[in-house]
């Protein structure tokens, strides 16, 4: 099968297309024929290991985990001894879970891990990248933010991968949604549900003085400093992106005043936590509440330029990268077969 597979921290020419053996499931994992996965910021930032406080994560002088991709869509190929809520030719979407390996054309995932069945009617491919985005932003919105009916909440990065989802999940519980991103952005921001614009180009939203209850920094790009005179008493600011100062502010009580600041670790939540959330996602796609948004899909063997891509800072929504074994039937236990989604 064919990898994308890096044996060194760098720029995204590290990144090399290989090929491996499948691998065959153990006990209580499911084999994966991978269709598609994603590539975000934090896989560059993982790939590059910049800041550098992503290497005692990853790894202090090279990657641990060679190949990158947590997030995956594609078509159970087999399953392993005991395992009952999969079988062959189940189509899925979710994560791999800490062991990364995602970018690949077969990947094995445990039973236990968050992994769900894909809704019917809705598109397999999109879903690559989706759930990244969703893991993350959800735990921010709902859980750290508490965001309800009536909130004024502020999404800086509204366009990117975590913010487009960000903008929906919050007018889902019923926010009024201000969406900070690039004026070529504008009109995809505001067929999601956002109700104010603010060209980050044009306009800084941090000089806007007590108008809301959330600053939900998607991408990592302002500081509770500069942030806290826009909120309102009691308000909260967020943060995706760790850094020293939200370090210190969580250390020395997470608050200034009235006002707070959190960091939360999505990446790092348990696995039981993250596949509650699946469903929940299942529903949300199935009611048309939330939809995936795909900026540009990449061909596995263009994953350096999908690196370079999302570099850029340029995308809207999520960057997708397509396996070769989804153009072909996959040959599933017992001589049947599935078609490409």
């Amino acid at each position: 099968m064919k990898v994308a597979a890096q044996d060194r921290y760098g720029g995204p020419e590290v990144i090399s297309i290989v090929e491996r053996a499948k691998p065959v499931p153990g006990a209580g994992e499911v084999l994966v024929a991978v269709h598609a996965s994603t590539v975000t910021l934090a896989d560059c930032a993982f790939r590059k290991a910049d800041p550098f406080i992503v290497r005692f994560f990853g790894g202090l002088f090279r990657p641990k985990l060679d190949v990158l991709g947590d997030d995956i869509a594609g078509v159970v190929a087999e399953v392993g001894p005991g395992v009952t809520r999969f079988a062959a030719g189940d189509r899925v979407h979710g994560c791999t879970g800490a062991s990364l390996g995602g970018m690949a054309e077969y990947v094995c995932v445990k039973e236990s891990a968050a992994l769900v069945k894909v809704p019917e009617g809705v598109d397999l491919i999109p879903l690559g990248g989706m759930s990244y985005a969703y893991l993350t932003a959800m735990p921010f919105i709902r859980d750290e933010a508490k965001v309800k009916p009536g909130d004024h909440v502020l999404i800086n990065g509204a366009a990117s991968s975590v913010g487009a989802m960000a903008v929906q999940l919050a007018r889902h519980f019923g926010a009024e949604v201000t969406a900070v991103a690039s004026a070529r952005h504008r009109a995809l921001v505001e067929r999601l549900g956002a109700n104010h614009f603010i060209d980050r180009q044009s306009a800084d939203f941090t000089h806007i003085s007590g108008a809301y209850d959330v600053v939900f920094d998607a991408v990592g790009k302002s500081g509770f400093k500069d942030s806290a005179a826009c909120l309102k008493p009691g308000g909260i600011y967020l943060t995706t992106v760790p850094s020293w100062g939200i370090f210190w502010l969580m250390l020395t009580g997470g608050r200034r005043g009235s006002k707070r600041g959190r960091l939360a670790t999505t990446g790092l939540r348990a696995e039981t936590d993250k596949l509650k959330d699946l469903h929940i996602l299942n529903r949300l796609l199935e009611q048309g509440a939330i939809r995936p948004v795909t900026d540009r899909t990449f061909p596995l063997d263009q994953i350096v330029e999908a690196h370079r891509y999302v570099e850029r800072e340029v995308k809207a929504g999520d960057v997708v990268v397509t396996m070769p074994v989804a153009e072909a039937p996959l040959l599933l236990p017992g001589g049947g077969q599935q078609a490409p989604a």
